[in-house]
Parts: structure tokens; C-alpha cells; sequence
């Protein structure tokens, strides 16, 4: 009849795409959150089994236990472990479409298995920025309270003093103080070395030193010796007002730091530590490589859970998940390893973090390859 618009096949079409993208998008973020939920559930009854035996002997407060501990707990081990519940999230999911012959009829009507792709890929990037945001802005200030909280109830540690600090505070100038204390700002026995190349050109001792304000030091019964060739000068004092750029918290500074600073912050301090000469910053800089090849992992987890899951094989999920949890398993393993390896200096930083990521891309393009044939 005149007046009517029926719709054509290419609308149909695309509706239906329309209609299995939010299919897959759904199916793939509900597992994923689902599997969290799940899986941390049982990660907290766990370790407060284990902990309970401690929270009760220090007195640790039920407010504090809840927000200052397991509010922060979850969110850092949810991001370590996100590339496991990515995984079995797209095989779990993906199987069961699969096994219930879905994907075939998909692909029946038209859709490529690249198309296919497509949904997948969008719930990654969405898990990428989660993960990104996590890592860091939200992670960071969460494993400081964390830390903070265990060294008060759990390990009984005290982070008010340091001790046998030696670091490079600006090139050539190395600072060394047996012990400080972080609540008066004071520090026992220092000692501040110039070196010119590898020629020792001044040495300072003092028996105090002591933050003022704004880079500014005080060094209390110092002696200094300038050395020129085969003279040296002596010189003694009780007080020495000398400018030493760093500040009293950087004295504290541990590779457990590098997981409380935000994105800013961490960049700040690699770039200032650079400046200053220093090469102990390997920590640092394998935390914020980690911070972008962490989340990638979502795009690398997703390509190799749906080319091992998409095809109908004997032993169903069962054996998806299987091969899946093993592989899932493997790369955390293997990002773990590969990371020691640059904070004992015997790979780059970007080389030691990213490999693991190289190596699973390539397994993972050499397995959609073969199912795309």
C-alpha cells in the first residue's frame, strides 16, 4: 500500500548487528563484574581468616578494618588481577554461545569474524580505562592506607625512622645519614661528598643534620675536608647552612613508594631523580610502565580468550576454561619474573614490563590467524 516504508534487508541487518553488539558488550562486562564480585568475596573471607587472629590481639578498630584495610584491599587486587578474570570472563561467555551453536548462526548471517571482534574489543577499551584510572589516581592513595594500616595492626612496623640512607641528590653529589627521624626532621652522622668525574673533592661530616625549610639544611659539628691533588684542607665547625635539594620524606623512599604515588606524582619523581643524577630508580621506573602495559593486558586477554573460545571442540568450557585459567595464570607469572629482572638491572625497565605483553600479542595473533582460515 502507497504510504508504507517497510523496512529494507540492509536496515534488518543492521539492527541484528546492533542487537549482537550489545548482546556480546552485556554478556562480556556482567561475567567480568560478576567474576569480580565473586572471586573478591572469597579473597576477603580468606584473609580475614587470617588475619583475624591479629586484629584482635592489636585492637584494631572495626571502622578502621573495614575502610582503612579491605576498602583498599580490593580495588589493588582486583587491577593485579584483572587479566585472569578478563580471561575467563570472554571464555566463559564465549563457550557457552559457542556451545549452543550462537556464534555459528551469527556468522551464518553475514557477520565476519573480524566484525565479530568489534564488541569484544570496545568492552576492552572500556576495562582499559577502568584499569588505567585504577592504577593511577585510585590504587595509589589506596595502597598508602593500606600499608599504613598494616604496619599499625598487622606487622607492627614503624616508618618514623631511616636508616643507612645513601643517595645522589644532585650530579656528583652523593649524601649519606646513618639514621633519621622523621618526626623531628633530624638525622645522625652525615656525610655530603663532591665529586668532581670520579675525583673526591670535598667531604663534609657532621655529627647532625637538620631540615630547615625549602631545601635548606643544617649541619651541626661538621668537618670539612677539600681535597686539591695531594694537599688537603681541614676546616671545623659547630654549624653549616648549606643548600641540599631534597626533602625529608624523599629520605624515606622505598620501591613500596612507587606504588603510592599517582600518575603525576610518580612521573615528577623520575624526572626530578634523573635531573639529579641518580640510576637508582629502577623501581620507579618499572611502576610506571607497568601503569600503561597493565591495562593493554585487557586488549591481549580479550584477542586470546575469544580465538580460543569461539569455536564448538570437545570437552565444551570445561577445557576452554581450563586452558584459559593456565595461560591467565602464565602471563601473570611471567609479567611478575620479568619485572625482577629490571629492578636488578638485568633488563630496561620498558623491556622487563612490556615483554610479557609482546610475547601474548604474538601467541594471541598467531591463534586468530588460524581460526580466521
Amino acid at each position: 500500500m502507497e504510504g508504507r516504508h517497510y523496512p529494507t534487508i540492509d536496515a534488518t541487518i543492521i539492527t541484528m548487528i546492533k542487537r549482537i553488539d550489545r548482546y556480546i558488550i552485556g554478556k562480556f562486562l556482567g561475567t567480568f563484574f560478576f567474576s569480580i564480585v565473586l572471586i573478591m568475596s572469597i579473597a576477603v573471607v580468606f584473609d580475614l581468616t587470617e588475619k583475624m587472629d591479629d586484629f584482635f590481639e592489636n585492637q584494631a578498630p572495626l571502622r578502621e578494618i573495614v575502610f582503612d584495610y579491605y576498602f583498599n584491599f580490593v580495588p589493588y587486587f582486583m587491577n593485579m588481577f584483572s587479566p585472569l578474570f578478563i580471561f575467563i570472563s570472554v571464555i566463559f561467555f564465549t563457550s557457552k554461545i559457542a556451545g549452543n551453536s550462537e556464534i555459528i548462526a551469527i556468522l551464518a548471517s553475514g557477520v565476519s569474524y573480524h566484525r565479530l571482534m568489534l564488541p569484544y574489543f570496545i568492552s576492552a577499551l572500556l576495562l582499559f580505562i577502568l584499569s588505567f584510572w585504577m592504577t593511577g589516581y585510585v590504587i595509589p592513595p589506596a595502597s598508602e592506607k593500606m600499608l599504613t594500616f598494616q604496619d599499625k595492626y598487622i606487622q607492627r612496623f614503624s616508618r618514623e625512622n631511616a636508616r643507612n640512607i645513601q643517595m645522589e641528590v644532585e650530579p656528583g653529589t652523593i649524601l649519606y645519614i646513618e639514621s633519621f627521624q622523621k618526626r623531628t626532621n633530624m638525622g645522625y652522622r652525615a656525610s655530603l661528598e663532591h665529586f668532581d668525574g670520579k675525583k673526591l673533592v670535598t667531604r663534609i661530616t657532621a655529627d647532625r643534620i637538620h631540615y630547615d625549610s625549602a631545601y635548606n639544611w643544617h649541619l651541626d659539628k661538621y668537618v670539612r675536608r677539600d681535597f686539591d691533588g695531594m694537599y688537603e684542607t681541614l676546616s671545623r665547625g659547630n654549624r653549616l647552612d648549606t643548600i641540599i635539594p631534597i626533602l625529608p620524606k624523599e629520605l624515606f623512599y622505598t620501591a613500596e613508594n612507587a606504588q603510592m604515588m599517582s600518575n603525576p606524582e610518580l612521573k615528577e619523581y623520575i624526572e626530578t631523580q634523573r635531573k639529579r643524577g641518580s640510576g637508582n630508580i629502577q623501581a620507579f621506573e618499572t611502576e610506571w610502565w607497568k601503569r600503561w602495559a597493565s591495562p593493554i593486558g585487557a586488549f591481549i586477554m580479550t584477542l586470546l580468550g575469544v580465538t580460543l573460545s569461539s569455536k564448538k571442540v570437545r570437552g565444551g568450557m570445561g577445557k576452554n576454561l581450563g586452558i584459559g585459567i593456565t595461560l591467565s595464570a602464565l602471563y601473570i607469572l611471567f609479567s611478575t619474573v620479568s619485572t625482577t629482572f629490571s629492578v636488578n638491572g638485568v633488563m630496561s625497565p620498558f623491556m622487563s614490563v612490556w615483554l610479557p605483553n609482546f610475547v601474548f600479542l604474538a601467541i594471541g595473533i598467531f591463534l586468530y590467524i588460524r581460526v580466521c582460515k
